[in-house]
């Protein structure tokens, strides 16, 4: 399945409490709102996409046993609330504790209000690169302070950084670093490649 977008009248589009209960209805999706107010339904992925979701989580986990005062990890089941009013949802991100600790413990239960600090997308099968690559723009453009896009099907990854620049990696045979935002974290891309 493709992504679908449903556009709405201003009239008519979900508050965040009814599209937080929305989604609740329906978690076999992937349900996200851009910045228009239009929601995005995205299907499960497949089964190479989402044994990269392990390995790469796995990974972050690593990492997070000892760094885990740093901040909070979150998987493809969370979504955001970001500054543009979007709600979106990375395949893996972490905000720092710091920032974790000023939202309540109401906001914290359903789409945090909060821009993390990290995020990686990975695209699958289906994803245009186009589309993925946008959807990189708006965590920046929403105060990210660094994102990876990995594209396991070219071997390449795509990293944001705050001020705008992109960086493109063309090999998996690369390692790459997260520090100073998750200092020590590195990813060996070599782990993703699926014979």
């Amino acid at each position: 399945m493709e992504t679908v977008v449903l556009k709405f009248t201003p009239q008519t589009r979900f508050t965040d409490d009814e599209l937080f209960e929305f989604c609740q209805a329906n978690r076999d999706l992937r349900i996200e709102r851009n910045q228009k107010g239009e929601l995005v339904i995205m299907s499960p992925v497949g089964g190479r996409t989402s044994s990269i979701h392990f390995i790469i989580n796995g990974e972050l986990y690593q990492w997070y046993l000892l760094h885990r005062n740093a901040g909070i990890l979150f998987d493809a089941t969370a979504a955001f609330k970001l500054p543009d009013n979007s709600v979106l949802g990375p395949d893996a991100a972490f905000v720092s504790i710091e920032k974790w600790r000023r939202l309540s413990a109401q906001e914290q239960q359903k789409f945090p209000p909060i821009t993390p600090d990290f995020v990686i997308e990975i695209r699958s099968a289906s994803d245009s690169i186009t589309q993925q690559m946008n959807k990189m723009d708006q965590w920046i453009r929403n105060g990210c302070r660094l994102a990876w896009l990995i594209d396991p099907a070219d071997q390449k990854a795509y990293i944001y950084h705050p001020d705008g620049a992109m960086v493109t990696v063309n090999s998996f045979s690369q390692t790459l670093s997260a520090s100073p935002i998750l200092p020590g974290f590195e990813l060996a891309l070599s782990l993703l490649i699926q014979e």
